[in-house]
């Protein structure tokens, strides 16, 4: 064994002389090399350039000539809108009319007209939103062609809505805010004034009217009990009322407002999945509650926690009552339209049927022709001998925003002011 490792002890120490020649000849080469790459000559030409200064290498070869740095800008990404647009017999056209005021490829639409409807009106709804060459292309309208029967004073509204909002959920990709309206609501803005705006506030915001001072409402809807027949029949009936009363609940307050309302993504969310099953809860109270549309969504909000201080108390319209308000809003006219614009409100309620003061809209508001949408920065046509200017699509990320971003910009400042804002939400 002594032996052993004696040998190899020597036997190392010959390699490792064997070696050292080469090592040092290597190592002077290397550095003579180094001299020449390093050294330049009077005119600065490197010694060693081997005749290729003269074919320069494309800077494409090298992967940083690839990476493009990613530009700083001021401006926010603009947000995207997802609408349910909604009406009863005899308002497709207005239901076209509107999709068209409001229409803007970055949004998501899901259309419906009621069961009430004549299977002929829903088919050529139907037809139109299939065949319009830009809503094809850019696949972001949808019509609920199994239609629901919307009672209006029952829950029928509330389930109509629930059903539109899930569709948007599993089909309309991402969006930030959910908004209702019917065929007799009109937008007073366009769609770049309101997504401009809209790119500059929080996302998780609320815009619902409300207030839990019921009122007369505790007497007159909370505690009296209906049934709604449009849950189980195919024809629209009124409500059944039964003769016995019940107690306000006590495991959540009750709130009420108005109809129609901007809810944000996560609130959406929480409606539809209800992971600790307030929503559900809600949902049951309210399908034995006269006008449940004007309460349901209202009462889930005010009664969640992570919720409740995300509120706005606005339905973002223009609407004119009576004082004190009646069952139904004034139909509006020529005579409103100073009114509709001072209110500075993107949306305004209730319209009739292709009244002039839509024209006036359309005319001085909107800028859009007739049958055509609304112009944005999205659209790239040339507006030529009455030609749509919307018939090309460009960069849908383009806005220009007008007049009515101002007025928005001025609502806003208000409802998110300190008197107005969180202060005082759900209360």
């Amino acid at each position: 064994m002594k032996r052993l490792r004696n040998y190899w002890h020597i036997r190392q120490q010959k390699i490792e002389r064997k070696w050292i020649f080469p090592l040092v000849l290597v190592s002077i080469l290397s550095l003579f090399l180094l001299f020449l790459t390093t050294y330049k000559n009077p005119d600065g030409i490197s010694i060693l350039s081997f005749n290729r200064s003269s074919k320069s290498i494309p800077s494409s070869v090298f992967v940083e000539s690839k990476i493009k740095p990613i530009p700083v800008t001021s401006q926010p990404i603009p947000p995207r809108l997802a609408y349910l647009i909604s009406g009863s017999v005899g308002d497709g056209e207005m239901l076209k009319r509107t999709l068209q005021a409001l229409y803007h490829p970055n949004n998501q639409y899901v259309v419906h007209l009621d069961l009430e409807s004549p299977a002929t009106e829903r088919l050529d709804l139907y037809k139109y939103v299939s065949n319009h060459p830009i809503f094809v292309s850019m696949g972001n309208v949808r019509m609920i062609t199994k239609a629901n029967l919307v009672t209006y004073r029952g829950p029928t509204m509330v389930a109509n809505t629930l059903h539109a909002a899930a569709i948007l959920l599993k089909e309309g990709g991402d969006w930030d805010w959910f908004i209702n309206l019917s065929a007799s609501d009109y937008p007073l803005v366009t769609q770049d004034d309101l997504l401009h705006t809209f790119s500059y506030l929080p996302r998780d915001l609320n815009f619902i009217d409300h207030t839990s001072n019921i009122g007369w409402k505790e007497f007159q809807r909370a505690k009296p009990i209906i049934i709604d027949p449009g849950l189980y029949l195919t024809k629209k009936t009124d409500v059944f009322w039964i003769t016995q009363r019940r107690s306000v609940p006590t495991a959540f307050k009750l709130f009420t407002g108005s109809a129609w309302m901007a809810l944000s993504r996560p609130f959406i969310d929480y409606c539809i999945w209800g992971w600790d099953n307030l929503p559900r809860t809600v949902l049951m109270y309210y399908t034995n509650f006269i006008s449940s549309p004007e309460g349901y969504f209202h009462t889930v909000i005010c009664n969640a926690q992570e919720f409740l201080n995300t509120t706005v108390n606005s339905d973002l319209h223009f609407i004119s009552w009576d004082n004190p308000p009646k069952q139904h809003p004034h139909h509006l006219n020529l005579n409103d339209m100073s009114r509709m614009i001072d209110s500075n409100a993107p949306f305004a309620r209730k319209f009739p049927r292709n009244d002039p003061v839509i024209d006036k809209i359309d005319s001085e508001l909107l800028n859009k022709g007739p049958g055509m949408l609304v112009p944005g920065g999205w659209c790239a046509g040339k507006a030529e001998n009455g030609s749509d200017p919307c018939s090309i699509v460009g960069s849908k990320s383009i806005l220009r925003p007008g007049p009515g971003a101002k007025r928005l910009e001025k609502l806003m400042t208000s409802l998110l002011s300190n008197e107005k804002f969180r202060p005082r939400q759900c209360k």
